[in-house]
Parts: structure tokens; C-alpha cells; sequence
């Protein structure tokens, strides 16, 4: 059987589906016909083969409970070891509904309440809601941005605030959501060995793993073994596949007291079993769905490269920091010297478009905004028209 979704130029329309993205822009104060380029969730339909097993599923009329089986496992084993070189074991997976909610329950397992948790701003937001929701402290080692608009860890204020502070949970965002740096093999073991030194726990959101545009992943907890007995790796097919609707994340935690810990956690909370269509999804997407994903990614880098020539050209007052992973593009609007208030005039009132603002990523976000380049060509295009034409009206 072949593939039969490949052609992501084709524009589906997703409003009055629920969709989180296109059907709720009146309920976040937005316009109803803004054009939406925010939400991480791609505007392409999924894998054939992944549709199938949905609707296979769906066929047999009975949704039960689901228990993980070998064979799962296994599906998600071989994506793995395939694309980042990384070897599991069964016992190390717990699964969970997302991300974010592992995040959740390693703050309650690793940490007491007023504890300080460190994160790197700007940072994917539900790092720190998720932190000040469980009644923990935000301590922000601040990426720096240099000349060249790439973003450097502070290694010397990320080991001094460690140790000052008496951190026990760092949360790593690697590739880094919003800002695209893909940290390198010399970056990781830095920290690593700051965090193994001072009994740090590490957890790394990998979720963007898949999108590496040079090169491949590291996984954190592959490159020393000390490193692996100290951290809770959180890896999803949602970004991937474009499943995040559906729910099924795959954390690995090596060490058998944390994981313990964290499964204690997870008990308290009330959740058991994956849904049963987002574990079929799973299975299929990593045992089918090599061709979709690489076809993806290969149409994402020609958006990401339209992006950054496109801003150029026509937008020399936006810098762009073209990212090393994601399919997120971070884009500097300070030069325009706005207020808050009238840089979101311009991108909501004037441009119609829905983007996440940077400061949603902490202080250090503000004057920046996030797009989301996993769209139809003609949608992207369309955005970046009337962004020029906003800006030009100024």
C-alpha cells in the first residue's frame, strides 16, 4: 500500500472542526476572520496509513480500555534507534496524554512545593505555568542572543544560580521551542555535567526531535550514562504526525526510583490507560509513516527557506532567526520601535493574523513573535503579504 497524502499544498479548511487553531479566535479576543499561523499543530492531513488505522479502529464500534503491548513498543523502539541512535528498554517507558502533563508530574515528583525549577527563557510557556501551577518558583537562566540573531546558553549564571539556589529540576527544551537552536553535543554535556555534579534532574522535551534540519538529534540522556540515571526524556508522535489531538506521549525514564516516583504521580492524578486511537495512531505513525514524515519535512525546509527570503526582501526591519530545528520561525520586530499594545495592532488589526506573541515566553520574548511555517505554501505566503503590507503602512 502506498502513501496517499502527500500533497500539502492543497488548503483544507479547518474551521467547524472544533479546531483549536481556526474555530475559537472570538473566545481569545482575536477577529473571526484572522488568519491563524499561531498553535503548533500542522495544516496537513496526516499520514494515509495512520487515517486508516484510525478509521479501522473506528469500524470495529468498541472503545474499551487499551493496555501497551510488545509490539508497540516496538513501533516506537525502531523510530528511535532509526532517527536519533538512542537504545530503550520496555521498562523505561511510561506513557502519558502529552508533554505538558509529564512536565506536571515530574514538578510534583521531583520537587516540593517552593522549590525553584530552572527553565531558559523564552521557553515554550506551559514550562512555566506548569511550575507556578504546582506552587514551585521560576528561576530563568536567560538564553542569550547574539549579533547574528542565534541564541548561546549562559553557562558561567546557569551553573551559579544551581548551585546559589539549590535547584533540583532543570527542564531542557532541546530542539528549543521558540527560539529553533538545536543544541549541540558540546552544549549538552556542559550542562549535564553542571546538573550530574549538583544532583540536578534533567527533563528534556524532546518533542521537536524530528525536526532537526541539519544533522540529527542527541538525545540528553545518550550521551553519558550518568547523564541517562538523572533524567526523564519526554518525547510525542504529535508534533511529527500532526496527532496532538489525539493524546499519546512516550517518556522514558531510565532509573527505576524516578520512575517510580514519577508513576506515584502519575497514580494521584487519576490517569491509567492511553485512549485507544491515539495508541493505534502511535503504533502506525512510527511503523508506516517514514515516507509522509520525510516528504514533510522536506516541504517545511522550503517554507522555512521562503520565510527567510522573503523577509529579507521584502521586511528588512523584522530579523529572523531561522531556526536549526522546529518548523517555528522566531521573528525580531523591535527595530520598529512598537509598544506592545502597537506591535499587536499591527499584526492582529492590520495584518490580520494570529501569531503568539514572544512575550507568552517570558520578558525576554517581548517584541518577537512566533510563526508557525507548517502550512500550505499559499497560506504562508498569503501571511507574509499581509504582514509587508501592515508594516509598510506604517
Amino acid at each position: 500500500m502506498a502513501e496517499r497524502n502527500l500533497d500539502f499544498d492543497t488548503i483544507i479548511d479547518r474551521r467547524n472542526t472544533n479546531s483549536l487553531k481556526y474555530d475559537f479566535a472570538g473566545k481569545y479576543g482575536m477577529p473571526e476572520d484572522v488568519l491563524p499561523l499561531w498553535v503548533a499543530d500542522m495544516d496537513f492531513r496526516i499520514s494515509s496509513y495512520i487515517q486508516d488505522a484510525v478509521r479501522q479502529q473506528a469500524e470495529h464500534g468498541i472503545f474499551g480500555y487499551s493496555e501497551v503491548t510488545d509490539a508497540y513498543f516496538d513501533a516506537v523502539r525502531s523510530w528511535i534507534e532509526k532517527h536519533y541512535g538512542w537504545k530503550i528498554s520496555p521498562e523505561w517507558m511510561v506513557n502519558t496524554p502529552g508533554v505538558v502533563f509529564a512536565l506536571s508530574m515530574a514538578i510534583k515528583a521531583f520537587t516540593n512545593v517552593g522549590d525553584k525549577v530552572l527553565i531558559q527563557q523564552p521557553v515554550y510557556y506551559p514550562f512555566r505555568e506548569a511550575i507556578l501551577d504546582n506552587k514551585r518558583v521560576v528561576l530563568d537562566n536567560s538564553l542569550v542572543k547574539d549579533e547574528e540573531g542565534r541564541y548561546h546558553m549562559d553557562f558561567q549564571d546557569f551553573e551559579e544560580k544551581i548551585k546559589r539556589e539549590n535547584v533540583k529540576l532543570f527542564i531542557l527544551c532541546n530542539p528549543h521551542n521558540p527560539v529553533g537552536r538545536v543544541w549541540t553535543r558540546e552544549e549538552l554535556i556542559r550542562i549535564g555535567d553542571i546538573c550530574f555534579e549538583n544532583h540536578v534532574i534533567v527533563v528534556s522535551d524532546e518533542i521537536h526531535a524530528d525536526f532537526v534540519w541539519e544533522g540529527k538529534h542527541q538525545t540528553f540522556a545518550d550521551l553519558k550514562e550518568e547523564y541517562r540515571e538523572h533524567s526523564v526524556i519526554c518525547t510525542s508522535p504529535s508534533k511529527t504526525f500532526n496527532i496532538a489531538g489525539l493524546q499519546v506521549s512516550n517518556i522514558f525514564i531510565p532509573n527505576i526510583r524516578l520512575r517510580h516516583q514519577f508513576k506515584k504521580q502519575m497514580d494521584a492524578s487519576g490517569y491509567r490507560e492511553l485512549n485507544a486511537i491515539g495508541y493505534a495512531a502511535c503504533e502506525t505513525a512510527y511503523r508506516h509513516g517514514e515516507e509522509w514524515y520525510q516528504a514533510v519535512c522536506e516541504y517545511i525546509k522550503d517554507n522555512i527557506t521562503y520565510t527567510e527570503e522573503f523577509i529579507k526582501q521584502h521586511l528588512p526591519e523584522i530579523k529572523m532567526t531561522k531556526p536549526e530545528g522546529t518548523y517555528l520561525v522566531w521573528l525580531d520586530f523591535r527595530d520598529l520601535a512598537l509598544s506592545p499594545d502597537e506591535l499587536e495592532k499591527l499584526i492582529v488589526q492590520r495584518a490580520g493574523l494570529w501569531l503568539d506573541d514572544g512575550s507568552i515566553f517570558g520578558e525576554e520574548g517581548r517584541g518577537f513573535q512566533r510563526i508557525n511555517a507548517a502550512c500550505p505554501r499559499e497560506t504562508l505566503k498569503k501571511a507574509l503579504e499581509k504582514l509587508e503590507k501592515a508594516v509598510y503602512d506604517l
